[in-house]
């Protein structure tokens, strides 16, 4: 399966999913004008490669800083599909990489992790100019 790799833009993350390497990453800010559109090819690639992931150690690094209530929305779809495979057959570890001075965006962390408890929750204080 081919990586994912879609760049930043002032409205929407960088994604970057080494499917080849298990590591997936999102990062920058999530509020595009469309997020069903903008994450649906985002979420059908995740799909997929977990659809093929069988028995993996499989890293997602979540670096937003911001995103909208449309973005969160899509965001829980990722999760859940992510929660799935890692009740079944793969082990997901989730770093949650944030601002350590934002403790707003560290409480969505920990509900994430309450809502999709298979993912093992791992997180991570940075300082800004790190994320």
């Amino acid at each position: 399966m081919n990586d994912l790799r879609i760049a930043r833009t002032p409205h929407s993350p960088e994604v970057d999913f080494c499917f080849s390497e298990h590591r997936l990453t999102l990062s920058g800010e999530a509020y595009p004008e469309d997020a069903a559109a903008f994450f649906h090819p985002v979420l059908s690639a995740l799909e997929q490669y977990l659809a093929g992931a069988d028995d993996c150690d499989i890293e997602f690094n979540f670096r937003l800083t911001y995103f909208n209530s449309a973005a969160t929305k899509m965001l829980y779809r990722l999760f859940g599909l992510l929660n799935e495979s890692a009740c079944t057959h793969n082990r997901i570890i989730l770093r949650w990489q944030y601002d350590a001075e934002d403790d707003t965006l560290l409480e969505f962390g920990e509900g994430v992790r309450d809502d999709f408890n298979a993912l093992e929750f791992h997180p991570v204080a940075l300082g800004l100019a790190a994320i």
